[in-house]
């Protein structure tokens, strides 16, 4: 049902949408990435300042259900809440030049929704106000705002905005289509972009921002995804061309390794407003693309200079810089390190997501890393890249084990790139499909060939799982009731039932009619303790030269999940 209005939970509506959009919309963007630096990896900065964002929103409603009496009277974060979660974890989650622009966007449209005597919902000229806040308050955070750019963009949406009468839907449809139209005039507005053939990237990634808000206040989709090559198809930059270079703002040289500035400096401030006034002329002297978003004495600093130790020490000159990350240009983070020698990389890993320490352990003793998925807490893409630089190792294969996770994963995978690790991301959508993939791992492979194996032996692997609803919903084999038992086979509900045993077996037979020569039960502490004996027997009995392994997954949300190979 269309919504006129946004509040708290619109609000993270929106977050979600956006990261999804983000997410599909991430390898493009990366690919038309030409301005400031060609870098490639406009898109993936987007999605991880979204991703900030959206677990700020999501910390912020969490805090909320735990509350004593939610249950019976449940009431979530307000319109000020949650726009505020979601400035501050854009804020301090900001990455690159873009991420750092957008991260600014969304405060100036905090500062209108959640100023004091703000209204609990935000209506059609509210958001107005906001759209035109937060592009005049990105604009002024842009030491040398370039036309062509982002800000170009968000500035053609506030207008149209302003332009619109109506409710939210109006107002950010609106909005939408005045950010589409100047999108695809930024080739016309930046000579970088017209030689190579691409529209902005940011203003890219902006659209799609723009696109979930019609999305999370309407209910219908939009067009996220515009033609972003300014000519033909064949002009985006791509494994077989390279992007031209890109232009100074200032002074036309080209931003590359031989004419620009070397590195690229990210840090947190505290710091107060005349600090942060003087750090700004510092650091504009030192580089450019210089961009300060924050304030109430946290701010978030991004520039590109030629001496790294200057940028931080002017960060240290006014106030407390942390989080610092340095990046050389096509050489990835910059580490400082102690007398001791580096240790000597591994030649091939296995990263995985596992959703219980059951599960964590096995995977462990067949020689993967893991990162452990809580019931409700998926992990971010800087766990994963965490756990891929924990694993050391030259290559990396990186196994998601949740459909929901791919978009989180290929971000991961794309910034772990950057860093000089090669990755491959196989798309496993269960823990079981996980377990066949490592099955066949061979490190003395080619890494090419390991990963076609692992591949092929994943998707070789149906799965399914049993899990007990908690709420009333519709499903694809019809209306469940909370606490009624539900099978599930390749993402789908298939069976829904009262009993954990008999569902599971329901489950296993239907998995069983095409076929398999091993079944593989991961067993949750919640399950039932005869279910495992149960299947076990009954694929003794019923089917002939099929094997079962048995494994218990802990507390892993699911009760029971099964993979038949």
């Amino acid at each position: 049902m269309p919504q006129t209005f946004l509040d708290g939970l619109a609000v993270r509506t929106w977050c979600g949408l956006a990261l999804r959009a983000l997410g599909r919309a991430r390898a493009e963007i990366d690919a038309i990435n030409v301005y400031p630096v060609a870098d490639g990896d406009t898109g993936t900065n987007l999605y991880l300042t979204v991703e900030s964002a959206a677990t700020a929103v999501e910390a912020v409603f969490a805090g909320y259900e735990t509350r004593p009496g939610y249950a019976t009277q449940p009431a979530g974060p307000t319109l000020a809440d949650a726009v505020r979660a979601m400035a501050h974890g854009a804020l301090i989650g900001a990455r690159g030049n873009s991420g750092t622009i957008l991260a600014q966007l969304l405060r100036g449209m905090a500062q209108v929704l959640a100023a004091d005597g703000a209204q609990p919902r935000c209506d059609g000229p509210a958001l107005r106000l906001a759209l035109r806040r937060a592009a005049d308050s990105a604009r002024q955070a842009v030491a040398h705002p370039v036309e062509g750019t982002v800000l170009t963009v968000a500035s053609a949406a506030a207008d149209a905005a302003e332009r619109a009468d109506g409710d939210c839907g109006t107002v950010a449809r609106a909005a939408h289509e005045g950010a589409r139209a100047a999108l695809a005039a930024t080739p016309a507005q930046l000579s970088v972009l017209a030689r190579a053939g691409v529209v902005d990237a940011g203003g890219s990634g902006l659209v799609a921002v723009l696109g979930a808000l019609v999305e999370a206040c309407t209910g219908e989709t939009v067009d996220t995804e515009p033609d972003r090559a300014a000519g033909t198809p064949n002009a985006l930059p791509g494994p077989e061309t390279e992007a031209e270079p890109a232009l100074d703002a200032d002074t036309g040289a080209c931003a590359t390794e031989d004419g620009g500035p070397a590195f690229e400096v990210i840090y947190l401030l505290e710091a107060d407003d005349t600090a942060v006034a003087r750090l700004r002329t510092r650091l504009d002297a030192l580089g450019d693309s210089l961009v300060v978003v924050g304030g109430d004495g946290l701010w978030n600093v991004h520039v590109h200079v030629d001496d790294a130790g200057a940028a931080v020490e002017a960060g240290v000159e006014a106030g407390r810089p942390y989080r610092i990350r340095i990046t050389h240009f096509g050489l990835g983070d910059v580490h400082t390190g102690g007398p001791r020698p580096p240790r000597e990389r591994a030649q091939r890993a296995v990263v995985a997501v596992v959703p219980g320490q059951g599960l964590a352990e096995l995977y462990t003793e067949a020689g993967a890393t893991t990162v452990l998925a809580r019931p409700g807490e998926p992990p971010a893409s800087g766990e994963l890249l965490a756990a891929v630089r924990r694993a050391h190792a030259r290559e990396v294969v990186l196994l998601p084990n949740d459909a929901e996770l791919r978009d989180t994963a290929a971000a991961a995978a794309e910034q772990a790139r950057t860093e000089g690790v090669r990755v491959a991301l196989i798309p496993t959508r269960s823990a079981v499909q996980g377990i066949a993939a490592l099955a066949v791992s061979e490190p003395g492979r080619r890494f090419d060939e390991d990963v076609v194996q692992m591949t092929s032996a994943a998707g070789a692997t149906r799965y399914g799982e049993v899990v007990v609803a908690e709420h009333r919903s519709w499903t694809t084999a019809g209306i469940c009731q909370a606490g009624d038992v539900l099978g599930l086979i390749d993402g789908d509900v298939a069976v829904i039932g009262a009993d954990v045993t008999t569902t599971a077996e329901t489950v296993l037979d239907r998995m069983l009619q095409a076929g398999g020569e091993l079944v593989t039960l991961v067993v949750g502490d919640e399950a039932p303790e005869t279910v495992a004996a149960h299947l076990e027997t009954r694929v003794r009995e019923s089917y002939l030269a099929v094997d079962t392994a048995v494994y218990r997954g802990g507390h892993q949300g699911a009760l029971l999940l099964i993979g038949v190979e």
